[in-house]
């Protein structure tokens, strides 16, 4: 189970348990995030986190895995996915497919120099950047309330509680590294769909009907893997497995029992 950008690790925890009555549940901290080191330099590229994907299953030594996968997440799995199609036995992709084919098209036409350059203002100005902190846990938890409007009062609590770090003052501060903001620029160099018609294995792609993410059957998408299927979770945001957890496991187990 593999979180979203800005995220940690515990956001899977009510879904984690659930699922795990019939399946082994691995739900790393990517780095740079959670628990997890922050990069040497401030530098993240969309392939690190691949490769961490990678490393674990290769040391874990597995020869089938499935993936759940949440945004940021969702988006470096189906990367993995794309590179070991034999290993991926089935996949639960909540909203990881991040950009549009407009948005795509766009970035790439923006000349190499151009988009070079801006990755470097960007982490110019991040390096320059402290992170917020908040006075008490009480803010922290507001912001975390105005990010998703869904969460209920111990959903929110208990995501604001593994997301923060106590710093010496007494205030708090996200766990996250600030420079993992910076626009990514490994995917407008490699053919991402290329990689994704790789994807053998069946892939459930599911979508908040509250969320800002386009829909991958109204603009086509869904077409570049060879065995997908589009569920919309209504009253649902980009964070529909705490939205509306019930509908997701169900959705869930139902096609992982197929």
């Amino acid at each position: 189970m593999v979180h979203g950008g800005m995220d940690h690790c515990r956001n899977w925890d009510w879904a984690a348990r659930a699922l795990s009555e019939h399946y082994a549940i691995i739900a790393p901290d990517l780095r740079g995030h959670g628990d997890s080191e922050w990069s040497a330099g401030g530098t993240y590229r969309e392939l690190d986190f691949v490769y961490d994907i990678e490393q674990l299953v290769r040391l874990r030594g597995f020869d089938k895995i499935t993936i759940v996968g949440h945004s940021f997440g969702g988006f470096v799995s189906l990367i993995y996915a794309g590179l070991n199609p034999d290993i991926v036995d089935k996949m639960i992709i909540i909203e990881g497919l991040v950009r549009s084919v407009e948005d795509f098209n766009k970035r790439l036409a923006e000349p190499t120099h151009q988009r070079i350059k801006r990755w470097m203002e960007g982490i110019h100005k991040v390096s320059s950047r402290h992170p917020k902190r908040y006075r008490t846990f009480a803010e922290a938890l507001d912001r975390m309330r105005s990010e998703n409007s869904h969460l209920n009062e111990q959903q929110a609590t208990h995501l604001t509680r593994h997301a923060l770090k106590q710093n010496e003052d007494g205030s708090y501060s996200w766990k996250y590294d600030n420079y993992i903001r910076l626009p990514f620029v490994d995917s407008e160099y490699i053919d991402l769909f290329s990689l994704w018609q790789r994807i053998s294995c069946p892939i459930l792609l599911l979508r908040g009907e509250d969320s800002w993410a386009d829909d991958p059957e109204k603009d086509g998408r869904i077409k570049l893997f060879q065995n997908a299927r589009l569920v919309n979770i209504p009253n649902a945001g980009h964070w529909l497995h705490h939205d509306q957890l019930e509908i997701f496991l169900n959705t869930a187990k139902a096609f992982l029992q197929e």
